[in-house]
């Protein structure tokens, strides 16, 4: 037996250990384990979930412990992710850890089992690779000594991809920066043509860019058929439908599943109408508690319940073989990230349900995550010319500088960090001193990108044709045939019949009135002379709002009203309000309405205001004022509060009132956003004497 066949055999090996006996390994498998542990080389495998990414990494890293080679170094993206891989690892024999933002305690510990050998795998997050400790004193020796490099999920890489990470960027770096030798993996379900080639250019990047050879990057991409997967839309009129639909439908499909919705909102609200109509389900987003997570991952996991309710914070990398079913409220907005996200189900299994229920509110969805893109030039150069004075800055001290939203800012110095023009260090950012170039052909290239992606989502969703293959075209799948089971080439499509009392049922849910909204509590950082918590005698009580703009129910409703332009509040919503007001349990009961002044939509307010007093028999004390006009829009709380500050004021006329009632006020806007606004209102309305202040809002953003 020659060198190279007993090599294999000892993979196979390892293969029948991690999947069971009757496993074998694919030949691209074999040839992309072959270029790790014999050539050394760098791959990228693009391939179908399910088909074994994560078996190639693990059988290597054991390959090359054997040869006596370092600790395999996985970058992951997510904590989901990470945890499957450290099972999966166990499962083959392999010791693996983990440095993620949910385990600071156990850093120390993992650092020195990875110095003495313990640890064979070690799991980073991407963000990670720019912690000011991690980059300078960890990573040069994971890098010098690590045997294997892995890349999972790698269309992250890739601004071109649907789901661009920054961080991940900086991956660049870290190759550049590796011994030869060291060999290099990426993996990744969802990667067509542009991502494949971009991700693969950014792993031929080497210390001496003479010495970079697209040509030896080993590329095996396979086909993305799913012959488990039986594709469907069901197109439904309106939330309600949707809902009513939703909960009448789960029972009959196949075990339990994943039900992805667009928002925190909707996940939260679906999940809560599914729970009310008897069916076991949890919800999943990005604001849930790690442990929460956890807990509801091992639920769907034991199938103790019938479905997670999440936001895309489930994604990439969730390892359920027999998930039966993914069903999707709302559209993603490219056909890669449906492709990826509906590849979640019937890994194990014969046949899975993946059904789309689009809706009307998908697009404004897309329009708001996309209003989150790269900023234009002007903010760009003016974060740079801030950090050019030499000093180190925080992101707390840049927001006063800089008007965009924590969010964005964040991503931007990112980008740059990775472009080379900031550095991130000890207490904040810095500058290099590089030269660095808005390269706006690209952004807008980027930009046409994703217009063609949300195009194809919407022509997706009208198809006639086979939807998988339309879903494995978009992916640059050259092997694509029509697939013989989806709706459109069955004809059997899923009646969009709802008895109308299930539709009242869900109706009623959605348009139930009345969201808390949390008061602010603590100054923003970064200004001069307002540091710490709101003084209590000055600081607003918890308010309500009617809805959220992201709710599935009154969310569609309130868009309309807020994108219609200035009209008095209808009647119906001025209804709905009154009803959040009678439910409110507050201590003492309000004597007088005051309005928040609006530029944009001022009778939309104060018919508001009025409205409500009247049908209260409250007194109207009219609104707070400009000085010098509206402050205008920020993105950013330090901005926001700067701008309110010099803009709000108290008419002395309405001052003498509110302190001649000395009651509780009822405070009145039509939408609350980052908060401030309401409460500098509120300290207002509390120095000219009010007891407390109670915020009420037609709608808030988040």
């Amino acid at each position: 037996m020659s060198e190279e066949e007993s090599l294999r055999e000892e993979a196979e090996e390892r293969l029948r250990a991690l999947a069971g006996e009757g496993a074998r390994l694919r030949d691209d498998q074999w040839a992309a384990i072959k270029a790790l542990v014999v050539d050394r080389r760098r791959a990228l495998v693009v391939q179908r979930t399910g088909w074994g990414k994560s078996a190639v990494y693990f059988i290597a890293t054991a390959l090359l412990r054997e040869l006596g080679e370092g600790p395999t170094v996985i970058v992951s993206p997510l904590l989901a992710l990470m945890r499957n891989q450290i099972a999966a690892a166990e499962r083959a024999g392999i010791h693996a850890a983990t440095i993620n933002s949910a385990n600071p305690e156990e850093w120390e510990k993992t650092y020195a089992q990875v110095a003495e050998g313990m640890v064979d795998v070690l799991l980073v997050s991407p963000e990670r690779l720019n912690n000011p400790e991690f980059r300078d004193q960890v990573l040069p020796e994971l890098a010098e000594s690590a045997g294997l490099v892995v890349i999972d999920e790698a269309h992250c890489i890739s601004d071109w991809g649907h789901d661009f990470r920054p961080d991940y960027r900086r991956l660049r770096t870290l190759l550049a920066e590796l011994p030869p030798g060291i060999p290099v993996l990426a993996t990744t379900a969802t990667a067509n043509a542009r991502v494949t080639r971009d991700v693969a250019e950014q792993l031929a990047v080497v210390a001496d860019p003479e010495e970079a050879e697209l040509d030896d990057v080993l590329v095996l991409r396979g086909p993305l058929e799913r012959e488990s997967l039986h594709l469907g839309v069901v197109r439904l009129r309106g939330a309600e439908q949707r809902l009513a639909w939703l909960a009448r439908t789960l029972h009959e499909l196949p075990g339990s599943g994943i039900v992805y919705t667009l928002t925190v909102a909707a996940a939260q609200e679906i999940a809560a109408y599914l729970r009310e109509q008897g069916h076991p389900v949890a919800a999943y987003t990005g604001q849930t508690e790690p442990a929460e997570r956890l807990a509801a991952e091992e639920d769907l996991l034991g199938n103790r319940i019938k479905a997670l309710v999440a936001t895309s914070a489930l994604g990439m990398g969730f390892d359920k073989p027999d998930l039966g079913f993914v069903v999707h409220v709302g559209a993603p907005a490219s056909p890669v990230a449906y492709y990826q996200q509906v590849g979640r189900a019937g890994r194990g299994v014969e046949q899975a349900e993946v059904i789309l229920l689009p809706g009307t509110e998908d697009q404004e969805i897309w329009s708001y995550f996309g209003s989150l893109a790269f900023p234009p030039e002007p903010v760009v150069r003016a974060t740079l010319d801030t950090l050019a004075a030499g000093e180190i800055t925080s992101t707390a001290a840049l927001e006063t500088r800089v008007d965009l939203s924590r969010t964005r800012l964040e991503m931007m110095l990112k980008v740059l960090d990775v472009d080379g023009a900031v550095r991130r260090v000890k207490g904040g950012w810095e500058a290099t001193g590089e030269s660095w170039t808005y390269d706006a052909d690209r952004y807008a290239r980027v930009a046409a990108e994703r217009k063609a992606e949300q195009d194809a989502m919407l022509a997706y969703i009208t198809t006639a044709d086979c939807r998988e293959e339309f879903l494995r075209r978009h992916l640059d799948d050259e092997a694509a045939t029509p697939c013989g089971r989806c709706d459109n080439c069955t004809g059997a499509h899923r009646s969009a019949e709802i008895a109308q009392e299930a539709v009242e049922a869900a109706r009623a849910r959605l348009t139930r009135p009345g969201i808390e909204i949390e008061p602010r509590r603590q100054w923003p950082t970064g200004l001069a002379d307002l540091k710490g918590r709101i003084k209590p005698d000055l600081s607003a009580d918890p308010g309500r709002a009617l809805g959220r703009l992201t709710d599935i129910g009154w969310g569609t409703r309130l868009r309309e009203i807020l994108a219609a332009g200035d009209a008095p509040v209808p009647d119906e919503v001025l209804s709905a309000v009154v009803a959040v007001l009678t439910s409110w349990k507050w201590e003492q009961r309000p004597v007088a309405v005051v309005s928040v002044p609006s530029a944009s939509r001022p009778t939309l307010v104060r018919s508001l205001g009025e409205g409500i007093a009247r049908i209260g028999r409250l007194a109207y004390l009219g609104e707070l004022g400009y000085r010098s006009g509206s402050p205008g829009r920020q993105y950013n709380s330090a901005q926001r509060v700067a701008a309110i500050r010099h803009t709000l004021a108290m008419p002395r006329e309405l001052g003498g009132r509110i302190a001649e009632l000395g009651g509780p006020v009822l405070l009145v806007d039509d939408r609350v956003d980052t908060g401030w606004t309401m409460a500098l209102a509120a300290a207002q309305i509390r120095h000219a004497g009010a007891p407390a202040v109670m915020p009420l809002a037609l709608a808030t953003t988040n």
